[in-house]
């Protein structure tokens, strides 16, 4: 049998004799890898999707808005549209600014008037039901969706109510709910939803002296070059607003500003729960392996072959580990990537970079579990003695507490809603965003408990004998739990009051914010104090409870 093979034939023998920590390296590193390969792929997703949409809806490259009218206005943007550099144009058409209201809710809205037969350029996409036609309305999808609307619905725009024939997207606007492009309300940032009338229609909304900007969809010969367009047509006579596809695909990425560093520094955070856990692990299991290195040895096996076996144990676990990752990254992108409807397509998945990233994450962990047995987990022992333990579970409720205290700190910065008056739409970003801090804190609070009650066990085991002592010496099985739970308790306390102030600090990175009442802060570590005695009672009470003879007859053994 080559050496090979022994290794390997070892390794998987060791795995099916330790399962439970086999799962739990498995879980671990999947978690992690998974939160930071969907943090690390982010960035140019959003941008993939506009590219679809833009290519099924004949996107424009460069929108001219206007509010201005009269003969100079129809003038300067014909100039425009016979430009050498233009392809193709669409319009001039109508931008009306209204307000909808629909199933009790009231918006502001930007309604297009548009040709009953689109043109070569900005073609909408009907995703549900039919194009525009007198008397109906076509809702942009991710407006539609906020809404709750459905083709066959009904909505009311600025008193005069129409139904619902079409659902569309497009790529000649920022996706919901940044319709408004220049508007009335001060500019595109103004959360307003998109809706398609005819021209006729829209005219008649126009007559109601609402708020009306002009809009021109150019196509050009050349679409990477629309900074140098818009620099040559400084439209001096009237006021011109010009709009880029790059500024549109730049817009949708906004939607996702906080979502990627909440998932980078989750993906951080457990990773390094990652590693301590599975080093409390490796640390319950040294004096097994010191004594299955001694038997190997007997049988003529190096010191290298030994540390070989756990090492590849430890390695094909994470691999596998980040395989799964990756994959539920993929799963969970498409998702993540686009909490509006506004954009058509498909996500790539993960890169070769986000890829080459979570497999050294897993590949470190792999090493660090393997190497810590032999150098440090043999002399890690009761916390009080050595101070190695106890950095790994302050860590870990520092970790808790970074991301216990992101929730409540996201939730105490002012938000505005879509919509005017009493009702409002919810924000999808902060919506996405409150959703994945709520899920990153789960999964952090999840493995901090595992690792929690994983480190009481391992010292109880490692001090079982020095238990047995104290209890010939008078001690009660109560007062050996309880020295067992302090043992996690001290390193706890100054992991706790460590957290919260990272965590605003991380969280601060973004700008200014609002902090947590003190109140507050103080109700956190008392709550985590108080978990962490209560996680650690059943193993410490387990292990007090062990016989003393049979204790000290297998020590000396």
């Amino acid at each position: 049998m080559g050496r090979t093979m022994l290794v390997f034939r070892l390794a998987i023998a060791d795995v099916r004799r330790h399962r439970a920590q086999a799962v739990m390296l498995l879980l671990a590193v999947t978690v992690a890898t998974a939160t930071l390969s969907l943090g690390l792929s982010l960035g140019g997703a959003t941008e993939a999707l506009y590219q679809q949409t833009r290519a099924a809806t004949a996107g424009p490259d460069v929108v001219v808005l206007t509010p201005s009218t009269g003969p100079a206005v129809t003038s300067a943007l014909a100039s425009l549209a016979q430009d050498p550099e233009v392809i193709a144009h669409n319009g001039p058409y109508r931008l009306v600014y209204a307000t909808l209201t629909a199933r009790g809710s009231t918006s502001r809205v930007v309604v297009h008037g548009a040709a009953e037969t689109p043109g070569a350029v900005n073609r909408p996409l009907v995703t549900s039901g039919h194009w525009v036609r007198s008397g109906g309305a076509v809702l942009e999808r991710g407006f539609a969706t906020a809404l709750g609307v459905r083709v066959g619905g009904h909505v009311t725009i600025s008193g005069r109510t129409f139904p619902v024939v079409g659902i569309a997207v497009t790529a000649a606007t920022s996706i919901y709910p940044w319709a408004q492009q220049i508007g009335p309300g001060g500019g595109p940032s103004d959360p307003s939803g998109l809706a398609w009338l005819t021209r006729s229609d829209a005219r008649a909304l126009a007559s109601q002296e609402l708020p009306v900007t002009l809009a021109l969809d150019l196509k050009l010969r050349d679409p990477a070059a629309t900074q140098a367009f818009i620099d040559t047509h400084d439209v001096s006579v009237i006021r011109v607003n010009f709009h880029a596809w790059q500024f549109m695909a730049q817009q949708d990425a906004v939607m996702l500003r906080t979502t990627q560093p909440i998932l980078v520094i989750g993906g951080w955070l457990l990773s390094f729960l990652a590693i301590t856990g599975v080093a409390a692990l490796a640390a319950g299991r040294a004096a097994e392996q010191t004594r299955r290195a001694g038997l190997l040895k007997a049988v003529g096996a190096t010191p290298g072959l030994i540390a070989a076996v756990l090492l590849t144990e430890y390695l094909v676990l994470a691999l596998l580990a980040d395989a799964l990752g990756l994959t539920v990254a993929r799963l969970a992108e498409p998702a993540l990537v686009s909490p509006t409807a506004s954009r058509i397509g498909s996500v790539v998945g993960p890169s070769g970079a986000t890829i080459a990233a979570t497999t050294a994450l897993a590949v470190a962990v792999a090493v660090l579990s393997a190497l810590l047995p032999t150098p440090l987990l043999l002399g890690l022992r009761l916390t009080a003695r050595r101070p190695g333990r106890a950095v790994l579970q302050g860590c870990s409720t520092a970790a808790t507490l970074i991301a216990v205290t992101a929730l409540p700190t996201y939730d105490a910065q002012p938000r505005k809603g879509y919509g005017l008056g009493s009702s409002t739409l919810p924000s999808l970003q902060v919506g996405q965003d409150r959703r994945l801090l709520l899920v990153v804190a789960i999964l952090v609070i999840a493995l901090a408990t595992v690792n929690t009650i994983t480190l009481t066990w391992t010292t109880a085991m490692e001090a079982r004998a020095s238990m047995a002592m104290a209890r010939t010496l008078g001690a009660t099985p109560g007062q050996i739990s309880a020295g067992l739970s302090t043992a996690q308790l001290l390193p706890a306390l100054p992991g706790a009051i460590a957290g919260i102030p990272v965590g605003i600090v991380l969280y601060s990175l973004n700008g200014k914010i609002n902090t947590l009442p003190f109140s507050w802060v103080l109700a956190a570590v008392l709550a985590t104090l108080l978990a962490t005695v209560a996680l650690t009672a059943l193993p410490a009470r387990l292990a007090a409870r062990r016989p003393v003879a049979q204790t000290l007859s297998a020590e000396t053994a």
